[in-house]
């Protein structure tokens, strides 16, 4: 489950505190304090049969004896008795339930794991909710509702907290409530047997009281559901993600915290990224982003420029922005000559805007609205630095005032601790300008804004399509794994690799194998020298590393001599090694080339993750890499690549060409649709992939396989295109279109034929008038998550730019599974030909296919045509209760 029943526990209009104590001690004491002392509007019920009086409520002895179902329950019970009193919550009527207790799968050596299952089993026939267990509980401020045993309260705010750690949530507490920071609501997960990341993230999405979501998080559970959620919820508001465990005495530390285990914190980087979220290193840094994504309006770029009364704090202010990737603004002329006008002829002349320690309000008003009005700037950081010749507060005014007439966004630091200093970021602060201690904060800041920046539009952006159509051999591939498992080999052989990666297109250098030292001189001889001589065995997988390598042999003595200088090297190196052959491949010298690496690996949380970044027998010393989640297209793939510091070198210098960007790219992608198919594939590298201005070639690489039961699909963390649901339909005018899944691709054909449609075809599918698809409507028709929705398209057989759609047909479910919605459009010139009824017929079969129970659909009452096709295939229908020009039809699946 996801989203359902979670009103209950948030916005509860009852409660029930099972083990309620008047020990002033005791967690039921607490809980019961601080649920009156919230001022709870609705009913609160102690149960402890104890007593029958508590704090000056009636207590009552079980969850039979209650008056009436709550609508939230809160467990302070033992762990044994937790199950059957979950059982008794669940046949009254209760929904969701908080379990305070500790002693479950978190302590995986006694009896709590089977306790969480029991707990898990008597709640699911209820679909009653479960947050926890071993967790501080929750907090709704704006409901009045206080169902922790924290020491202090929350004020009322849009900010909205899931933390995985109770001990950080009552942290968090104290910290923003000298700082007057609000919330909407506070969830501490503990443990996450039901409740987790991806539940709260789909609700707190669709909450109108909350702004921004912050998450303090140790290690995931259900990463597909997870990264669905957020990439849901980063389209509506900011998601900011502190996690814990970055490095592997954290990790260790966190797995042994809460019972699972945390995965390579680059791997959750790439996860955040992926999902447009906002990755901060701590608590600070956490409020001061949701504090300025709430204030500043978004960037057009990462331009920056620094205007400042003192030259050394606008060089650390530069130094700062250098060390986190941002990059200076180049002052426009006009900007040049306008601060000319306003400044003393001694000013910096260039950007940090040196405006001199004598500077007056009026100055850095003067130098401000310049630099405001440059089209190369995205966003100016005003510095102050407190001198006898100005006050902090007549600068933080004229600033502020400044600040007003224009929308490019702007931060401050005044540096100081002085009353009178800390009175200028006040008035900054209250006129809406976020002010900071120091030149680091400011320029962390800044960067929050540009990295959130560019993930909320990659979450939007159109990627290109890809012209090279490549279709894998999979058969081929199949045959070698199989073989090898058939072996009980869990590396491929080099040759094997090769024939691998050439069955999904990507070039790789030629390779033969050799029995002896007589077959490898013959091989050299007739490719060609010089060559590079390698060992082949299946228990040696670094090669290089026990001398199994050698290269630019340019004759038959050099080769025989290198083969059985090997076989010796190998002897010593690891003499338990088996020799099977050698392989002989041509020496590819390509001048202005790089090595470069290509790889996949299996995370215990993600899945499969692709990996790029610098190659050859460096690369883990040099350590420049970058991860992503699969599948990528070609916006992904250059985003990966962008990551890494090679990348630079990859777009040309002095007088070594750029390399071809895009075959890197399209291999990128290959290697990831490998991965999505085998699911046997665990590890794999093309190490080194040599690329210059002409290509890509693969000249050496591995792949690790293991025997798997789990379907390919179903490793992945984002499902991949759904190609099995392609369909070729030949219409009644004997035109072959393609039956197939929508694609980010597509948004410029959805665009077209939406202008093909008429205002009525319009008005029928989105009840009103609609003059244009913007960008923002065509993307999110586009770029689907195709776990919780599928959009169907007729189409074009080529997939090309020119491609036309003809007619779409889209489900929507809810997070749940339980639930889909339905909208059918086509083309005016297409209708009368049964299309329609055709992709109803195929989103029913979808719909079958995932588990959902109905398919629900909102129909204008005069769209006859609609409506026949729902009556044909067994629609209910009735009239919508708030709209009678609307009929709801439905159809159990």
């Amino acid at each position: 489950m996801t989203g359902r029943n979670l009103e209950h526990l948030l916005k509860p209009a009852s409660v029930a505190l099972i083990g309620a104590s008047d020990q002033p001690s005791s967690l039921g004491a607490a809980i019961l304090r601080n649920l009156q002392d919230a001022a709870f509007a609705g009913p609160i019920m102690p149960v402890n049969p104890k007593y029958t009086e508590v704090s000056g409520l009636g207590c009552y002895a079980n969850v039979a004896g209650l008056p009436a179902a709550p609508d939230l329950a809160v467990l302070v019970t033992p762990p044994d008795t937790v199950p059957g009193i979950i059982a008794a919550l669940g046949e009254r009527g209760c929904k969701a339930v908080v379990v305070i207790s500790a002693g479950f799968a978190e302590n995986a050596m006694g009896a709590g794991p089977a306790l969480q299952q029991a707990m898990l089993d008597a709640a699911r026939p209820h679909m009653l909710r479960i947050v926890g267990p071993n967790c501080l509980g929750v907090i709704s401020p704006g409901h009045r509702l206080d169902a922790t045993f924290a020491p202090i309260g929350a004020k009322p705010g849009t900010l909205a907290l899931v933390s995985q750690s109770g001990a950080i949530m009552t942290g968090i507490l104290d910290w923003a409530s000298v700082r007057n920071i609000g919330f909407s609501h506070l969830v501490s997960v503990g443990a996450m047997a039901d409740v987790d990341f991806g539940d709260l993230l789909d609700y707190l999405a669709q909450d109108a009281g909350t702004a921004s979501i912050l998450l303090y998080v140790e290690a995931l559970t259900h990463a597909r559901k997870f990264m669905s959620a957020a990439r849901a919820a980063s389209r509506h508001k900011p998601v900011i993600v502190l996690k814990a465990g970055r490095h592997p005495e954290g990790a260790r530390a966190v797995a042994s915290h809460t019972g699972a285990l945390a995965g390579v914190d680059a791997v959750y980087s790439a996860a955040f990224r992926r999902a447009g979220m906002l990755r901060v290193g701590t608590l600070r840094e956490m409020f001061d982003a949701a504090e300025l994504l709430g204030r500043v309006a978004p960037l057009r770029g990462d331009r920056l420029a620094i205007l400042s009364n003192g030259g050394g704090f606008g060089v650390l202010a530069t130094d700062a922005l250098m060390e986190e990737g941002g990059r200076l603004a180049d002052l426009a002329p006009a900007t040049i000559r306008a601060l000319d006008e306003v400044l003393p002829s001694c000013w910096s002349h260039g950007n940090p805007v040196d405006i001199l320690g004598d500077a007056s309000g009026q100055r850095y008003g003067d130098a401000l609205a310049a630099l405001l009005k440059d089209p190369h700037i995205d966003a100016v950081l005003a510095l102050h630095c407190p001198t006898a010749l100005t006050t902090p507060i007549e600068a933080a005014r004229s600033v502020a005032v400044t600040a007003k007439r224009s929308r490019v966004p702007l931060m401050a630091c005044w540096v100081g601790d002085s009353p009178q200093v800390a009175e200028g970021r006040h008035h900054l602060e209250t006129e809406g300008v976020p002010a900071y201690g120091t030149p680091g904060d400011a320029v962390t800041a800044f960067m929050h804004l540009v990295r959130y920046g560019d993930s909320r539009r990659a979450l939007m952006e159109t990627p290109p399509s890809v012209p090279e159509q490549v279709t894998p051999d999979r058969g081929a591939v199949r045959a070698v794994i199989d073989r090898a498992l058939a072996e009980e080999r869990s590396w491929l052989g080099e040759a094997e690799a090769k024939a691998v990666f050439a069955a999904y297109g990507i070039p790789v250098a030629t390779t033969r194998i050799a029995s002896g030292v007589d077959e490898a001189v013959a091989a050299a001889k007739e490719i060609g020298f010089p060559v590079a001589l390698k060992i082949v065995s299946h228990d040696i997988v670094h090669k290089s590393e026990v001398g199994g390598v050698v290269l630019g042999l340019g004759d038959e003595g050099q080769v025989r001599n290198a083969a059985a200088a090997m076989l010796a090297r190998i002897a010593g190196a690891a003499p338990d090694a088996a020799v099977e052959n050698f392989s002989v491949q041509p020496m590819i010298r390509r001048p202005h080339s790089w090595e470069l690496i290509v790889g996949a690996t299996e995370d215990p949380q993600f899945g499969p993750v692709i990996l790029f970044g610098q190659g050859g027998t460096s690369a883990n010393v040099v350590a420049d890499r970058a991860l992503a989640l699969p599948p990528l297209n070609m916006r992904l793939a250059h985003d990966l690549m962008a990551q890494t510091r090679v990348h630079r070198l990859l777009q040309g210098y002095r007088d070594c060409p750029p390399a071809d960007l895009y075959s890197i790219a399209v291999t990128l992608i290959k290697v990831a649709q490998l991965v999505i198919d085998m699911a046997e594939i665990v590890e794999l590298d093309i190490n080194p992939l040599l690329v210059d201005s002409q290509g890509v070639i693969a000249l050496d690489g591995r792949i690790r396989v293991a025997p798997t039961a789990l379907p390919a699909e179903r490793r992945l963390a984002i499902r991949p295109y759904p190609c099995e649901l392609e369909e070729e339909i030949e219409l009644a005018d004997g035109r072959q279109l393609l039956l197939r899944p929508i694609r980010p691709e597509d948004e410029q054909a959805l665009i077209a034929a939406f202008r093909k449609l008429s205002p009525e075809a319009v008005r029928l599918r989105f009840f009103a008038p609609v003059k244009e698809l913007t960008h923002e409507t065509a993307a999110s028709f586009t770029q689907i998550d195709y776990d919780r929705q599928m959009a169907l398209v007729l189409a074009d057989r080529e997939v090309a730019e020119t491609a036309q759609i003809y007619a779409v047909g889209r489900l929507s479910a809810d997070p749940d599974n339980i639930e889909a919605e339905f909208a059918l459009t086509v083309r005016d010139d297409m209708t009368g030909m049964g299309l329609g009824m055709l992709l109803m017929r195929r989103l029913i079969e979808h719909a079958r296919r995932r588990g959902i129970g109905m398919i629900v659909g909102h129909v204008l009452r005069e769209n006859k045509a609609m409506l026949g096709i729902c009556r044909l295939l067994g629609f209910e229908e009735r009239p919508d209760p708030d709209d009678p020009a609307i009929r709801i039809v439905r159809l159990h699946v």
